[in-house]
């Protein structure tokens, strides 16, 4: 491994993430996060000249639409279904007194 994490990396790092670590933990990490900067490492080795960047890999485009209303007004379907109501409203119970 070309890349070596220091004790005080691990510690901050574990600080970060509000972790407490044990001692076996944190040569796992160590070792984890090692090879994670040996992977990056051998993808900046890559050629990526002429390479358009991407957000993902899929093409993503946004579809928009009118909003159109599908089910029209039923105000008093609706309100035949309230168990108790006031006017052209349903009736609930206080919560607060005021």
């Amino acid at each position: 491994m070309a890349n070596r994490i220091s004790d005080e990396t691990i510690e901050y790092v574990g600080i970060l993430a509000k972790l407490e670590l044990s001692g076996s933990e944190k040569e796992k990490a160590r070792e984890d996060m090692e090879k994670m900067l040996d992977y990056i490492d051998t993808l900046n080795e890559l050629d990526t000249e002429g390479v358009e960047p991407m957000a993902h890999v899929f093409p993503a485009n946004n579809v928009f639409r009118e909003d159109v209303v599908t089910n029209g007004d039923a105000h008093e379907a609706m309100l035949g279904n309230a168990p108790a109501k006031k006017e052209q409203s349903y009736k609930v119970p206080r919560t607060f007194e005021g």
